[in-house]
């Protein structure tokens, strides 16, 4: 069957479309995004506005269109932290069902984690042993560990690229004293959990995914994205280390300039690399490996698990509206 799964998060709306049925590994066959930013459409109250809602509906229309125009028979709508913690998420989303027909499931960031840990134990498989499981979205942190493919502890921590940017780096280029700011209160809220996960011991393979490290890892050096996904991409300490204060120097223009930056990453990228070079140091990591699959794999994942595997279902989770 043809699924779409509409990732409704804090940086951008994207639908990805993928061939699968269980047993199989999901194939993808188009990808559709827009730039939001939704997370930096709050008012004073902590409300998306009202410009915000209606771009988000009109975003959906989009997508929804796109879905059909590629034969779409089942869709899986959801939504990560900006929604979830906008005082006005029941609002928002009663408007998108009410104007678009879309059921957004809100997902906590429990769920987040731990759909992004299967995604990523399906793709590096049981020989992987314990994993590490790190992903920097626009609006938090997840991080995973386990041995199975639910992980043993899972967490959430509101450090996303995108939230950190707008409150805390306001300049471009950046003050230093934000970037010094930022980097304590970003160490002290991962250092809070580091001894949630060692008590079960440390990873036999630790795993980043997340736009952010992609971005990161090719400036570092790794291969491009055109050369497949098959081929290992790593991310060393050292190398994110020696950057850092590179990316904090530069200006939004200048790190778009970086090989594998885009224009509209590129303001969050240094707030991403100071979470991402505080997690591989407080949990001790030297190196960690880029996962081609994250969030929207893992919802397609365990949406194929629960379907009887001879056919395909009678009542789909979400129909094209």
């Amino acid at each position: 069957m043809r699924l779409g799964v509409l990732d409704v998060g804090s940086n951008t709306v994207h639908l990805l479309v993928m061939d699968a049925h269980p047993g199989a590994r999901p194939r993808p066959a188009h990808s559709h995004k827009a730039e939001l930013r939704l997370a930096q459409l709050l008012d004073a109250r902590g409300a998306i506005d009202a410009d915000g809602v209606g771009r988000l509906v009109s975003t959906v229309h989009d997508a929804l269109q796109a879905a059909e125009d590629k034969g779409v028979e089942e869709l899986l709508p959801f939504a990560t932290s900006a929604v979830r913690e906008a005082s006005n998420a029941d609002e928002v989303i009663r408007r998108v069902r009410d104007e678009t027909g879309v059921e957004l499931q809100v997902l906590t960031g429990d769920e987040e984690a731990r759909l992004t840990f299967l995604a990523a134990r399906r793709w590096f498989g049981w020989s992987a042993g314990k994993l590490l499981v790190i992903d920097i979205g626009g609006g938090s942190l997840e991080i995973a560990f386990g041995l199975d493919e639910e992980p043993d502890a899972a967490t959430s921590l509101p450090l996303g690229a995108g939230r950190l940017t707008a409150g805390w780096l306001p300049g471009d280029p950046v003050d230093p004293a934000d970037v010094r700011t930022l980097r304590r209160h970003v160490r002290a809220q991962i250092a809070r959990t580091v001894g949630e996960f060692t008590r079960f011991g440390g990873a036999d393979h630790a795993v980043a995914t997340s736009k952010t490290f992609k971005q990161l890892a090719r400036i570092a050096g790794a291969a491009r994205g055109a050369d497949g996904e098959y081929v290992q991409r790593e991310l060393r300490r050292s190398a994110l280390e020696a950057w850092v204060p590179k990316l904090a120097a530069m200006t939004a223009g200048e790190r778009a300039s970086l090989p594998g930056v885009s224009e509209n990453r590129a303001g969050q990228l240094l707030a991403g690399a100071l979470v991402a070079e505080a997690a591989l140091d407080l949990f001790g990591l030297e190196t960690v490996e880029i996962c081609p699959w994250a969030l929207r794999e893992g919802v397609i994942l365990r949406h194929l698990d629960h379907l009887p595997s001879s056919q395909p279902p009678s009542h789909p989770t979400a129909e094209l509206p």
